[in-house]
């Protein structure tokens, strides 16, 4: 009994932490700048400055959104005296993929599904009888 217990906590606590990390991901992931900014580091490592160059706002501003990124572990830093460089993190965005593929894949087999059911049953019916009811 008291391993069944401990495993539902696992199991729990595992739900619950992923779904804290897709939130967060998602979150950052919804902002256009912050997006652009993580392709810029598709590209490679670039320092906050290089990364704000392409953006009509404030280096502050760019910072906010590197750290809002940071925060959710799409990206890490490391500071090299005064200049920040930062890296892109493909394991965060894998995990919100393979969320989005799972799903992807669920509803792709369901719509396919649902596709043959169709076929079978206009499938079954004779040709002369498929006529819309309302026409009588």
């Amino acid at each position: 009994m008291v391993d069944n217990y401990v495993g539902i906590f696992i199991f729990n606590y595992m739900v619950e932490y992923n779904t804290e990390i897709l939130d967060t991901t998602f979150a950052a992931l919804a902002d256009p700048t912050r997006r652009a900014i993580l392709e810029k580091l598709a590209a490679g490592e670039q320092t906050v400055g290089e990364l704000a160059e392409p953006f009509d706002m404030s280096l502050a501003a760019v910072s906010k959104h590197i750290h809002l990124l940071t925060r959710a572990n799409l990206v890490s830093q490391r500071k090299e005296g005064r200049i920040r460089h930062c890296r892109l993190e493909p394991d965060t965005l894998r995990t919100a993929t393979d969320w989005m593929d799972f799903y992807r894949q669920f509803w792709s087999e369901k719509l396919s599904a649902l596709e043959k059911l169709l076929e079978a049953d206009a499938a079954s019916r004779p040709m002369g009888k498929n006529k819309d009811k309302r026409t009588k």
